[in-house]
């Protein structure tokens, strides 16, 4: 903003008569300048925005609460069965007892306790599949924590692109300000036509619309990440912060694959899954077994075979005859369960390999097309746009031949930070088909 300003504001001091409102315009720019730095905030770094993200992101913070929810059920998976208690009464009188009505006189109470007995491991089985389905959990929850992670970074580099866009068109436009000073020297002086200088005047438009569509583009990329971090502050005060340009050397494709398998945790989850459906294929087994009950009674009555005994003890078990129900169908369903889990690990193996190799693929297109604007394009537009407007200053070059030029380098300017932004999504494309940060 400030050197767009100096120019502007130096631009209307030439022309008092004929840029009285470019003058004002200026002066509402500067004061613009001063003020919005006292409002914004200090720029976020990538690592900042992502501790914000993680801490605040509400679909985040639901997926993690699956991970508590599993874990509570582990609780419930490892408890014993409760014992059944169970008092039962006989001898009531319905009739007058010796002429009055006495109907509990020769009651008599008998409690008793059961418990259900559970075989082959059930109990511990149980737990053992419950943290399973925990450990899957997990690993689906670091998987939208990857994907969303992706967006994230996604949005973060759309806001870093937006911002040098805008800087870039920021810069055009003070530089075409600065040359219309100079051709309005040259227009004084009689050294150009009026009809040229118009020209030039109505160029400044396209400048002028560049740098409002960046400025659009720039509050629009802010929103959708504040809208990712949950956040309500205003757009004048929040910025981000980061290199804006392509990373060193790339690693072997290898490596990315080998880093993507022993990272990714969809391929995790699909490999726990897998033993999940082992161990509830185990836990069917055992849960077609028989499982006794044994109980146990108290009873205060005499007995027919010895009058004198009031106090007598009972015992029993009960062991269920599984003739029909051995939970055949439960076995063979976790059994099909474990065949179906090992075909989508397979192709979670086989999702990992394409997603490294796509991104890979992108990333060295993306690089080779930078190398060229790094090593050759930049440097040439400008060195092409500084000769022919000197040549032009001095009459060797022609209006359409200055305009073309400057056209060339806005263009070849902008396509470089265009496929700077394109090389930093494919990096954040291969930080998502490892699973980690890599690049």
């Amino acid at each position: 903003m400030t050197m767009f300003t100096l120019f502007a504001g130096a631009m209307a001091s030439k022309n008092r008569g004929t840029c009285l409102g470019r003058g004002i315009w200026g002066a509402i720019l500067m004061l613009g300048s001063v003020t919005t730095p006292a409002l914004a905030q200090n720029a976020l770094t990538w690592q900042q925005i992502e501790d914000k993200f993680e801490a605040a992101n509400p679909t985040l913070k639901a997926a993690k609460d699956n991970i508590d929810e599993s874990r509570a059920e582990e609780v419930t998976a490892y408890l014993r069965p409760n014992p059944d208690f169970t008092i039962s009464a006989d001898g009531t009188q319905i009739a007058p007892y010796q002429g009055a009505w006495r109907p509990f006189s020769g009651t008599f109470f008998s409690p008793a306790v059961s418990y259900l007995h559970e075989r082959r491991h059930k109990r511990e089985l149980r737990l053992e599949s419950a943290r399973e389905t925990t450990a899957v959990t997990q690993s689906t929850y670091f998987d939208q924590e990857r994907n969303l992670l992706f967006t994230l970074r996604s949005a973060f580099v759309q806001v870093l692109q937006a911002k040098a866009v805008r800087e870039n068109a920021q810069e055009n436009l003070a530089y075409w300000d600065h040359e219309l000073t100079i051709n309005k020297q040259r227009l004084d002086a009689g050294d150009m036509a009026q009809v040229d200088y118009d020209r030039l005047v109505l160029q400044r438009a396209q400048f002028e619309s560049d740098f409002e569509t960046a400025t659009v583009s720039l509050r629009t990329a802010k929103i959708q990440l504040l809208q990712l971090l949950n956040d309500r502050t205003p757009i004048e005060q929040f910025d981000v912060t980061g290199p804006f340009k392509a990373g060193g050397q790339l690693m072997p494709l290898e490596k990315f694959r080998e880093e993507a398998l022993a990272t990714r945790p969809d391929l995790k989850a699909a490999v726990q899954s897998v033993d999940l459906a082992k161990t509830n294929y185990d836990l069917a087994v055992a849960n077609g077994s028989t499982d006794p009950t044994f109980s146990v009674w108290y009873t205060h009555n005499g007995s027919f075979n010895n009058p004198d005994a009031y106090n007598t003890l009972g015992a029993s078990i009960n062991i269920p005859l599984r003739i029909f129900d051995r939970n055949q169908g439960e076995k063979a369903r976790t059994l099909i369960d474990i065949r179906r889990s090992e075909r989508l690990r397979d192709a979670a193996q086989a999702q990992v390999f394409n997603d490294v190799d796509s991104a890979y693929v992108t990333l060295v297109g993306a690089a080779n097309l930078l190398k060229p604007y790094e090593t050759l394009y930049l440097e040439l537009a400008a060195g092409t746009r500084n000769r022919v407007s000197f040549a032009y200053e001095h009459g060797g070059a022609s209006l359409l031949d200055y305009l073309d030029a400057e056209k060339s380098f806005r263009d070849t300017r902008l396509a470089y930070l265009n496929l700077v932004g394109s090389y930093l999504t494919a990096a954040a494309q291969m930080n998502l088909a490892v699973g980690r940060e890599i690049m």
